[in-house]
């Protein structure tokens, strides 16, 4: 799982260092690669549904296989230097990334039920620590293979090895486990306010991240640094995320309340962004350091809260389709706005300000989802919210 967790990720944000070269080269322009950068985050949210229909009929184990080839054939595919395979490829990273990161949260949830909060932040470690090298490499890769498009392709090796290792290991359930994710109450959950709650605080934060991960290289030239320190910048601001992806579940856990939690990591990411974007340039490395602990910290948690706020793995996984699935399609609109803003040469300022109300109205929807409450089937099969602090069941 934390191998499959590593490929999530070097996928997107290996693309943002590279932009200002591509765009410089001429190949596409600002709008197109806007385009580009909101076109995966869409596609996570359009695929994520999709899963629990795959794990239905091929069972978890074996749709998970089939998205890593699809992964592994869309980063291939996406380094042949044209518009037409640059777009198909970002395409199937998008739908394979989409189909992974719905089935694992469900898979952690009934491997590991005992420990699924702690394992959700090892896994979420694992994709930051991905996303940290495909920031961090993507330039060197370029400068050493002499292509933009070389680099892109590169990272197909990492998700076949990840397919092969996958195949190899892989559990083997009983047949009965091959059909948990039933949809028998994927409609009803729509009728409950805290499944939208933990879906609003996933896009919101998530639109914050991929934002992140499409444009912060391209708002740090703007602001005067070379291609080479925005990459790093944003490479160490990910790979920081890996303390605060493991650490924050394990503080959320020792209470069933994760709202003190949620407001910390997402004070840190408002602190990070302003000093990056709108600080002098002696703030910019301790800028990085605080936005990639309150991003890491703020997705290990919004993961966290599927398993939390789920009674069972039938529950989890229809949540993770759900929330993934309805947070990522509206995630995928922050990179485009940024997108135009910058086609429109808006100031990092107020591109900055945009950020920060993005990020307000996560906190307010996280002062909703961090609450006392889970999802659960009661004896009739209906599913209910139960209020953990009062031990009371809302249809």
């Amino acid at each position: 799982m934390i191998l499959v967790g590593l490929n999530l990720r070097p996928a997107l944000s290996s693309l943002a260092p590279l932009l200002p070269r591509i765009e410089s080269e001429g190949e596409l322009s600002v709008l197109t690669l806007s385009l580009l950068t909101t076109l995966p985050v869409l596609c996570l949210g359009l695929f994520a549904p999709c899963a629990p229909w795959l794990a239905r009929r091929l069972g978890n184990e074996r749709s998970l296989a089939l998205g890593l080839i699809i992964l592994s054939a869309g980063l291939a595919l996406r380094g042949l230097s044209s518009a037409t395979t640059l777009f198909t490829g970002t395409l199937m990273i998008g739908a394979a990334i989409g189909i992974l990161g719905t089935l694992l949260p469900a898979l952690v949830k009934r491997e590991l039920a005992d420990s699924a909060d702690l394992m959700t932040g090892v896994y979420t470690m694992a994709l930051c620590l991905g996303g940290a090298l495909g920031a961090g490499l993507s330039i060197p890769l370029a400068d050493a293979l002499g292509s933009w498009s070389l680099s892109l392709m590169s990272w197909a090796s990492f998700a076949l090895t990840a397919l092969i290792a996958w195949w190899w290991i892989m559990p083997q359930p009983a047949a009965e486990q091959q059909h948990t994710a039933s949809s028998g109450h994927a409609r009803a959950l729509l009728g409950q306010p805290l499944a939208w709650q933990v879906m609003l605080f996933m896009g919101s934060q998530s639109s914050l991240a991929y934002i992140v991960f499409g444009w912060l290289p391209t708002l740090l030239v703007r602001q005067g640094y070379s291609e080479s320190q925005a990459g790093w910048l944003m490479s160490a601001s990910i790979l920081i995320q890996l303390i605060s992806a493991i650490a924050a579940p394990w503080l959320a856990r020792m209470s069933r309340d994760q709202r003190p939690a949620l407001m910390v990591v997402l004070s840190l990411v408002g602190i990070g962004l302003c000093m990056l974007l709108l600080g002098p340039a002696s703030l910019s490395w301790p800028g990085a350091m605080l936005l990639g602990l309150g991003q890491g910290g703020s997705f290990s948690l919004a993961l966290t809260l599927i398993v939390l706020r789920s009674g069972n793995a039938k529950i989890a996984g229809e949540l993770s389709a759900l929330v993934q699935g309805g947070g990522y399609t509206l995630a995928a609109m922050g990179p485009l706005v940024v997108g135009l803003m910058i086609d429109a040469q808006i100031s990092t300022q107020g591109i900055t300000w945009v950020l920060l109300t993005i990020l307000a109205f996560a906190a307010f929807m996280a002062l909703f989802a961090g609450r006392q409450q889970r999802l659960e089937i009661d004896d009739s099969g209906v599913l209910l919210t139960m209020n953990q602090r009062h031990g009371l069941n809302q249809p």
